[in-house]
C-alpha cells in the first residue's frame, strides 16, 4: 500500500509540477508588473486547484487500469482486482484532494500579495 501512495503521490506532484513550472513561466512574463504577475499566478492557480478537485471528483469512476499510477506499479505490488478499483480511486482521490488544498493556500498567497501591490499603488 505505502508503494502505491508513494507512486501516485510522485505521479500527482510531476503533474502540479509541469503546471506550476506554466504558471511560473507566465508571471515572470508579466514581471514588469507585479500585481498583475501575482493576479495571473492566483487566477491560474486558483484554476490548477479546480482541475485537480475535478480529477478527485473523477478518480472514483475512472477504470484504474487506465490510470499512470497502476502503470508504474509493479505487478507484484498491484492489489487483487477484487479491490483494486477501490483502493486504487480512493488513494488517488486522497492525493488530488491534498494537492488542491496546497494550490488554494498558494492561491490565497498570491492574490493576497497582488493586494498588498494594488494597496500600496503598484
Amino acid at each position: 500500500m505505502e508503494e502505491m501512495r508513494r507512486i501516485a503521490y510522485e505521479t500527482v506532484l510531476r503533474a502540479c509540477g509541469f503546471a506550476s513550472l506554466a504558471i511560473f513561466c507566465v508571471m515572470i512574463g508579466l514581471s514588469f508588473l507585479p500585481r498583475s504577475a501575482f493576479q495571473a499566478g492566483g487566477f491560474l492557480s486558483m484554476v490548477m486547484t479546480l482541475v485537480l478537485v475535478l480529477k478527485a471528483l473523477e478518480a472514483r469512476t475512472k477504470d484504474h487500469r487506465r490510470t499512470e499510477m497502476w502503470l508504474y506499479l509493479s505487478k507484484e505490488n498491484r492489489p487483487p482486482q477484487a479491490f483494486a478499483q477501490k483502493t486504487v480511486s480512493t488513494l488517488m482521490r486522497e492525493i488530488y484532494f491534498s494537492f488542491a488544498r496546497w494550490t488554494a493556500v498558494i492561491s490565497i498567497v498570491m492574490w493576497t500579495i497582488a493586494l498588498f501591490f494594488s494597496v500600496i499603488g503598484l
